[in-house]
């Protein structure tokens, strides 16, 4: 995990020049919002549901915590089909493979709106989950392709902008319709979104092929790298401690801060903006300093998820501090840009498994925070949680390091002998 760049990251330059090179800019940002779009589409699809959980739970007569098993069965459906739809798609084109991957999230979405009960609305979700990682991951790779030269983070960032404009734009929206119209009405938008972003693909992303000589064997090859698991620890473990503290937010103000139901909103609001800051300045960083980058954001993090504890305790304190929380998803184009870099010629898996990382966080994140509150270590034990999380990333990133120095002083003894 060196902060020079490796003969990956130099191949990956190169190849984005080449094709950078034949696209203009106007054109690349067509192309951007495109993948952009499709983004928004699986970020608010992907949250919504927290809102609407007492409606689910009327509708299909379940109590709230078994409706609240609809948000587990889509971050399964991430974590399982990002590496095995990455798999099994190498060698396609890409803009196929977009389109492909973003039929199958409106397809799964304009399901949902139609299950009959618990059972069929857990499928459903699951299966509108499967696609998630994977467009991310290729999203990602084909914005980086078509960047400028020292730009691709912050190519990515711009595709993962929908995904953080999502929660501050298209949950509200989703969430109002919603309410009004019924849960099931929240699902039709976000399938209608899905079905805008194939279109804006089919029209402004570039028919790029794969990637010579890929194929499922070689994908797999990126298992075989340490640096990768490496980059998918920092962001499973590291993380985690972001969602520890904002899957207990709403119960954490109104008990501890005093904050009424009604500002509920606008401190959520606060959070999204605080995501899209994040994702804009994380991604700037990354393109001077990568590796600086990450181990800053962890730092970060680590502080101002330990600020929570005490920031919690006021109305105003707290909103700024769930602000700051908000800008702590810095670190996703950083680490998105290094799975790039690390992982050789199997490009397409690793940029996947960084979406089930990141799912994996926010499975590790809520249930050790709900482990200490249900310990009666009170609401906001959840920062300290967080901050623990933080610093075992940090404790990833550096044995990472480690390990990135001591295979380099390895290899001019092998190639001495």
């Amino acid at each position: 995990m060196n902060a020079t760049p490796s003969a990956s990251s130099d191949a990956a330059d190169s190849s984005s020049s080449s094709i950078s090179a034949s696209v203009s800019n106007a054109a690349f940002f067509r192309a951007v919002l495109a993948l952009g779009v499709g983004g928004f589409a699986i970020g608010t699809g992907e949250f919504v549901i927290m809102g609407l959980l007492p409606e689910v739970a009327s509708d299909i007569r379940v109590s709230i915590p078994q409706a609240g098993h609809v948000i587990s069965a889509y971050a399964l459906g991430v974590v399982i089909g990002a590496p095995v739809l990455a798999v099994l798609t190498a060698g396609w084109r890409r803009r196929m493979l977009l389109i492909a991957l973003m039929a199958m999230f409106a397809v799964g979405n304009f399901a949902s709106a139609l299950a009959p009960g618990y059972l069929s609305l857990n499928l459903l979700r699951f299966v509108a989950g499967l696609p998630h990682g994977t467009y991310f991951g290729l999203a990602a790779l084909t914005a980086a392709a078509l960047a400028p030269p020292g730009r691709r983070a912050r190519a990515v960032g711009l595709v993962m902008l929908g995904l953080t404009t999502a929660t501050l734009v298209g949950v509200p929206i989703a969430a109002w319709l919603g309410q009004h119209w019924g849960w099931r009405s929240a699902f039709v938008f976000v399938g209608v979104i899905a079905l805008l972003a194939m279109v804006m693909i089919r029209r402004d992303v570039p028919d790029m092929a794969p990637v010579p000589g890929a194929s499922p064997w070689r994908e797999l090859g990126a298992l075989a790298r340490k640096q990768v698991w490496f980059t998918l620890g920092i962001a499973a473990v590291g993380f985690g401690g972001m969602f520890a503290v904002f899957s207990y937010v709403k119960p954490t103000l109104i008990e501890v801060a005093g904050l009424p139901l009604s500002g509920v909103p606008l401190v959520l609001a606060l959070f999204g903006l605080g995501m899209v800051t994040g994702n804009l300045v994380g991604s700037r960083l990354a393109d001077r300093s990568l590796m600086k980058t990450i181990g800053g954001v962890l730092a970060w993090s680590a502080l101002v998820l330990a600020m929570f504890t005490f920031a919690a305790h006021n109305v105003v304190t707290a909103s700024i501090n769930i602000f700051l929380v908000g800008t702590l998803v810095a670190i996703g184009p950083a680490l998105q840009i290094r799975l790039m870099d690390v992982a050789g010629d199997a490009q397409a898996l690793a940029a996947a498994l960084n979406h089930s990382a990141f799912n994996m966080a926010n499975a590790l994140g809520a249930w050790i925070g709900g482990v200490a509150i249900g310990a009666g270590l009170g609401w906001t034990s959840t920062g300290w949680v967080g901050a623990l999380l933080s610093l075992a990333g940090m404790a990833v990133f550096g044995w990472g390091i480690a390990s990135a120095r001591a295979e380099a002083r390895r290899q001019p003894r092998v190639a001495a002998c």
